[in-house]
């Protein structure tokens, strides 16, 4: 092994542990802004951890190419290299995390030609089952030693907040009621049962989470306890017992969480105990580790076409005009790739496009847009494009495709969860299930608005139906802060020749929204326009969209609970949780 792999390889090992410390500092630093109710700030450090990988990984390259003379691919060299950084990965904590950073840096310095397995990690050498066995991140508590209220309260008092409960007995009474009450498990005797309990809590938003496990002795289930913050004090605001629930909480559709995780492959494998159907990948990306989760899709996308044989297809549906959108039928993803060309009627440009998906990724989704995982510079098997697929390819986006021997390649594309066009739904689905779903679209638009969201392009192609029947928001080429639009209420006609006319009898400026007009673009059916009107007729009235951007405004932030708001104990028991000094008629 040459002193000059050995040093190239400690250089960018020491680059992924400088890039982990910072990720862990501004971790931590969360715990304070929650106990201070700083929500700002919780924002804000989600936004920067975003960031520091991208940072770290130019500072690698930088070092690098300041040290050594690496301007060219010695293939040989590159060989030692990879091998001497498996060995700093012996006994280490983060491998997994590791051979992603060394991928980034390897695959920024050099052309796609040398990205093989001789030189990077496109497949892993992490041993996770041993890893995952070496060391324990969560604490045991068992109902034979107390019962579950013991537990409970052992569970409470083992995560040392600075700010105290309101009610730590009233919140253990509250959990255990509704843990015997809705969990399966819960009817079982307590010498049966054990609860495992991560030793940090996960921050999002208001909220801290202590995300938990009951097992018995047939299986196990979630156990979550979010924690709020009121005027300085904790309360528990209800138990999650159920795998829809936490598999909810850890939507595709919502931020990222903010947790101290040291051991990042025991933590995944814990999360994927109380969630066996989600993909690792997305459990990855859950818990801030963005990059690590692009790995570990694309090696299940290489694992499924070596099982599978059917052709990558043009999307169904409404053809985007910004969008070209293909997937693999069964592979539960689709490929979105700017098309080169915009109909007129988009004034947008490329650059703006990609600084709307970025925008979406930096935001609080709460729970109603779709994440992306961005690639540079992807591969797909020639003989896997459809001839209708190539075709539409070869139109829509020849600057951003090239041919490169059996492979075609993509220069950029965003990968999102495939979800059935909400327009196909309403066409196909009974009176009763098109009511739940645009009841479900007005409080989607409703959720978005409180996360300062405005879509721009309301139209039913734009959303999405998520397998647990949740309208999830997809297209972000005009969506804006709510902030920076003006509601307005159309003028009434001057004359009868302006209600008459073809063009608009008022000035309209770019910024300018009528929500009176949504109706009529939504949909020519009067039944739907009818059923909208019922459900939501608030969304068409433009002093509605200016009192909730006048609350934000403000810095009032509605919550939105990423749990059904039945099971919250404080509307369960209201007159529990009004706050001293509070009467019945304004709590």
């Amino acid at each position: 092994m040459s002193d000059l792999a050995q040093q190239l390889a400690r250089t960018i090992f020491t680059g992924f542990e400088r890039h982990f410390s910072f990720f862990q500092e501004i971790t931590r630093q969360v715990r304070h802004s929650y106990e201070q109710a700083d929500w700002e700030a919780i924002r804000q450090a989600s936004v920067d951890r975003i960031s520091f990988y991208d940072r770290r990984v130019q500072e690698a390259i930088s070092k690098v190419r300041s040290t050594f003379d690496v301007s060219q691919v010695d293939e040989a060299l590159w060989q030692q290299v990879k091998s001497q950084y498996q060995q700093f990965l012996v006994n280490y904590r983060r491998p997994e995390l590791a051979e992603t950073f060394y991928n980034s840096v390897f695959c920024k310095m050099f052309d796609r030609q040398y990205f093989d397995n001789d030189k990077i990690f496109i497949e892993s050498c992490v041993d996770r089952e041993a890893l995952v066995a070496r060391d324990r991140v969560y604490m045991s508590f068992h109902l034979k030693d107390g019962g579950l209220e013991t537990c409970l309260r052992e569970i409470l008092s083992s995560f040392y907040f600075r700010i105290s409960y309101q009610d730590m007995e009233r919140d253990i009474a509250y959990a255990a009621e509704a843990f015997r009450a809705r969990s399966s498990l819960g009817r079982l005797a307590d010498e049966d049962l054990r609860i495992d309990v991560l030793e940090a809590p996960f921050y999002r938003n208001k909220a801290a989470y202590l995300i938990g496990r009951v097992v018995g002795p047939d299986g196990m289930q979630p156990f979550i306890l979010p924690l709020l913050n009121y005027k300085g004090t904790l309360f528990v605001d209800t138990l999650l017992t159920t795998v829809d629930e936490a598999g909810a909480l850890f939507s595709f559709a919502r931020a990222y969480f903010m947790a101290n995780n040291s051991i990042p492959a025991a933590t995944v494998d814990f999360l994927n105990s109380i969630m066996p159907h989600k993909p690792i990948s997305e459990l990855y990306m859950s818990i801030g580790f963005q990059k690590q989760a692009k790995n570990e899709f694309y090696r299940d996308l290489l694992n499924h076409l070596k099982n599978s044989n059917d052709s990558f297809v043009v999307a169904p549906g409404v053809k985007g005009l910004v969008m070209m959108v293909f997937t693999l039928p069964s592979f539960p993803f689709v490929f979105k790739v700017i098309r080169d060309r915009f109909a007129p009627q988009k004034n947008i440009t490329h650059a703006q496009v990609r600084q709307r998906y970025m925008q979406v990724k930096l935001h609080d989704r709460v729970g109603r847009m779709a994440d992306t995982l961005e690639f540079s510079k992807t591969a797909f098997p020639r003989d896997r494009i459809s001839p209708e697929l190539m075709a539409e390819l070869e139109e829509a986006i020849p600057s951003k495709m090239e041919r490169d021997g059996d492979y075609v390649i993509i220069n950029h594309l965003y990968i999102e969860h495939r979800m059935t066009p909400l327009d196909i739904c309403l066409a196909e689905s009974s009176p009763e299930v098109v009511r739940a779903m645009l009841d479900d679209w007005g409080r989607a638009i409703k959720q978005l608005m409180a996360a300062n969201i405005f879509p721009g392009d309301l139209l039913f192609k734009n959303f999405g139906v998520t397998r647990q029947d949740k309208v999830v928001f997809y297209d972000y080429d005009e969506i804006c802060k709510m902030t920076e639009c003006n509601f307005r209420k159309i003028p009434p006609p001057r004359t009868p020749e302006d209600e008459m006319a073809s063009e608009p009898w008022y000035s309209v400026a770019d910024d300018d929204v009528f929500p009176e007009e949504f109706l009529t673009f939504l949909s020519a059916s009067p039944l739907i326009r009818k059923t909208l009107l019922e459900l939501h007729p608030e969304l068409f009235d433009a002093h509605y969209w200016r009192e909730r951007q006048a609350e934000i405004g403000r810095g009032i932030h509605a919550d939105v609970f990423p749990y059904p708001k039945r099971i919250r104990f404080i509307r369960q028991h209201p007159e529990a949780y009004r706050p001293e000094g509070e009467t019945a008629a304004s709590a």
